[in-house]
């Protein structure tokens, strides 16, 4: 594996990890989003991590969705609520998609990190080219 192998693989996982982070801020943004009872509630979405096709690092397969039934709420002084007083918000939980989002900022950082020593290791080779 040469310097610039490592800089492409680890680029494919900033990629990825980049992903997975939008996927998380879209999910954390939406997290208190109501809509009335007869509507879908949002949808959670999820990034689907694959080997790249050419075997040499990551790549996005797909971004999945969860469920869209939601979890009521009794809140009757919601403009959106229905007769019995309930709306619909989505069914993520805070606690697990900020511990998504910082195994994300890691893995975002380790491949950031990698880029960067490879850098460093190209450099110092042509340094010693010069000499």
């Amino acid at each position: 594996m040469s310097i610039f192998d490592a800089i492409g693989i680890a680029g494919t996982g900033v990629t990825v990890n980049r992903k997975w982070m939008d996927a998380v801020s879209d999910n954390l943004a939406n997290i208190n989003t109501a809509v009335r009872t007869a509507d879908p509630a949002y949808e959670a979405k999820y990034v689907v991590a694959a080997e790249a096709a050419d075997g040499k690092g990551t790549q996005v397969a797909g971004i999945v969705t969860g469920s869209a039934e939601g979890r009521l709420v009794y809140d009757p002084a919601h403009p959106l609520a229905d007769e019995q007083g309930y709306v619909k918000y989505p069914d993520i939980d805070m606690s697990t998609q900020m511990m998504s989002l910082i195994m994300a900022q890691r893995a975002y950082q380790a491949n950031l990190s990698v880029i960067d020593r490879s850098k460093e290791a190209y450099q110092a080779a042509l340094q010693l080219g010069k000499a």
